[in-house]
């Protein structure tokens, strides 16, 4: 969950990105539409935020910061499936090595052609 960081309570407008510049605050630019570019950034509000690592800043829908723990990693992956992966890895080295060893005989003379 979130937890409010600063209280400010901006007043958004529509066409605008709002975000939480590196000085810790509010700043906004026009958001890219179609074939146009982004404008550049202004400052809405001061607010002089620390940013804290392994923390999401942004401005919630009330106006103010906020802030969220980051997720890192996700879901472990099975300990089978590695396994699986392993052995089809194998097979497909025996089939190369066993495909070039038959190369290697019929170069020497010693295959039987099909017909």
């Amino acid at each position: 969950m979130a937890e409010k960081v600063a209280k400010l309570g901006v007043k958004r407008e529509d066409g605008y990105l709002y975000f939480i510049d590196k000085n810790g605050d509010v700043s906004r630019s026009v958001m890219a539409r179609g074939g146009k570019k982004g404008g550049k950034t202004t400052k809405v509000a001061k607010a002089g935020v620390e940013k804290e690592s392994g923390y999401l800043y942004f401005l919630d829908k009330n106006g103010d910061i906020s802030r969220a723990k980051m997720s890192r990693g996700g879901v472990k992956r099975k300990k089978t499936a590695k396994k699986a992966v392993k052995k089809v890895a194998k097979k497909a080295v025996k089939k190369a090595v066993a495909k070039k060893s038959a190369k290697k005989a019929c170069k020497k003379g010693k295959c039987s052609k099909k017909k």
